[in-house]
């Protein structure tokens, strides 16, 4: 498998070589056509310049002397300035004087191409520009200018010569070689100084990266404390990542915290009451326990097989209420609050009878319609009523209040007994948690009542809240108006 820091350097190396490619053949042609026009330009322009200094010269003394030292010198100062090389022709084409220093081109009677004199001495032409060896008078190619030398003589124009002024192709190349050897080598550093960075770059930003894939990892087999740190600092996506991981470190942790003391409490809840069922039911088979103890035996062997199955419910309740918190769209439909109410009441009256209690009720007259899973509220209601029975002190008074309030309807459920100690309350919602107070006084809860009462109201985006203070304790709930 490619890591993702090779796939990156791969990637970017790839970029850059075609980058600096492009951008490398760019820079050359465009360097050569700079370096060309310059040069094809001085040329032209010394052309000029020599052509008008020779008509000034044929007119001030009538002739040209191409061996006049003033002249020579003033030519070969010029060809050594501009770094080119000047001949002087007669209007024929045969060569007089040039800038070398030697006689090789009188010597040998030469002469400029016929092409050439005959596009200088055109009417419509009257120059020459380009690349030409001159017959052979160069070694290479050179750029190359030629010019007329004319004068006014009455009304006429006369061509009494011609300049040519040339630079050196193998000059231009060494020059454009010399450019595109430097821009190569600040390339080659470029690009090594990139690949570097982008290295370091990527290590930095692999690494944290690296270290979550190993604590992933280390969380597949079972180390839930594992956690990454070092990027607090580091106000990027690294760091939000890395909080982010941190946070699903945190809340798998609880999860599995979680359902271990799942399992360790259903082992529990079910082992009790399936001990007790053993022990009688073979205390009866053999003979263990008299026959006039034996109803009574029968008698716990029927309330913990209830509690059994009271277990078995909750529990089923419970994955029927997880199921539907893993669905994306809860059926809701407008029912009467009031009415859920009073008969969760009427259903709970031999319990409330039974423990001596009074029940206050203070609620709209007309009905009081809200949105939500009548079943579901049903059960609602029905667990935090059986709770406040369950730990309201004998011959004290439970009160259920249901207010409208800021376009909801807002459930308040008190009751008098034990006040429940702070640090207790925010795990009164939790699976199988009874405090240590309550379990004497409820033998027959399995500690999943409120946890489904919070599941149900979590399901439908509602809220639920508990105080307890001086004996006092309230559950308040909410549910959206229709």
């Amino acid at each position: 498998m490619r890591s993702l820091y090779r796939r990156q350097l791969t990637m970017m190396v790839g970029i850059m070589l075609l980058s600096f490619t492009l951008l490398a053949g760019a820079f050359m042609l465009l360097s050569y056509r700079y370096i060309i026009g310059e040069t094809r330009d001085s040329v032209i322009r010394n052309a000029g310049y020599i052509a008008s200094f020779t008509s000034t010269y044929y007119r001030r003394y009538l002739t040209l002397d191409v061996q006049d030292e003033f002249y020579s010198s003033y030519m070969a100062s010029i060809a050594m300035i501009s770094n080119s090389h000047i001949i002087v022709a007669d209007s024929g084409g045969k060569i007089l004087f040039s800038t070398d220093g030697s006689r090789f081109y009188m010597q040998e009677n030469s002469q400029l191409p016929e092409d050439i004199v005959a596009q200088v001495m055109d009417e419509s032409v009257r120059a020459y520009n380009g690349m030409t060896s001159l017959g052979g008078i160069y070694p290479e190619r050179r750029y190359t200018s030629v010019l007329p030398v004319t004068n006014q003589i009455g009304p006429l124009t006369v061509t009494q010569g011609m300049v040519l002024v040339a630079a050196s192709a193998s000059n231009l190349s060494e020059m454009w070689a010399s450019t595109a050897t430097i821009f190569f080598f600040s390339a080659v550093v470029v690009f090594l100084i990139s690949i570097i960075a982008s290295t370091l770059t990527s290590a930095y930003q692999t690494r944290p990266l690296n270290e979550m894939a190993e604590a992933a990892r280390k969380f597949g087999q079972g180390e839930f404390d594992v956690r990454v740190t070092g990027y607090e600092s580091r106000c990027d996506e690294v760091s939000a990542l890395a909080e982010a991981f941190n946070s699903m470190a945190n809340s798998l942790e609880k999860v599995e915290s979680q359902r271990a003391d799942f399992i360790a409490n259903v082992s529990h809840e079910l082992k009790t009451p399936m001990t007790t069922i053993a022990g009688f039911a073979e205390g009866i088979l053999d003979g263990t326990i008299p026959p006039e103890r034996e109803r009574e035996s029968l008698e716990i062997v029927v309330s913990e097989t209830r509690r059994l199955s009271r277990l078995v419910r909750r529990m089923l309740d419970l994955s029927r209420l997880n199921a539907l918190a893993e669905s994306t769209v809860t059926a809701q439909e407008t029912f009467d609050l009031t009415e859920v109410m009073s008969r969760v009441l009427i259903s709970l009256e031999t319990k409330i009878t039974d423990r001596q209690l009074d029940v206050e009720v203070h609620m709209p007259e007309d009905k009081l319609m809200v949105w939500g899973d009548p079943d579901s509220i049903t059960q609602v209601c029905y667990n935090l009523l059986d709770n406040a029975a369950k730990f309201a002190a004998p011959g004290t008074t439970i009160t259920v209040q249901i207010a409208r309030k800021d376009g909801k309807a807002r459930v308040t459920i008190r009751n008098l007994g034990a006040t429940i100690p702070p640090e207790e309350l925010p795990l009164l919602f939790e699976r199988f948690h009874k405090a240590d107070y309550s379990r004497s006084m409820d033998r027959e809860g399995v500690g999943l009542g409120l946890y489904i009462v919070k599941t149900i109201l979590g399901n439908l985006k509602e809220s639920i809240s508990v105080t307890s203070e001086d004996g006092v304790t309230q559950f308040h709930f909410t549910l959206t108006l229709a």
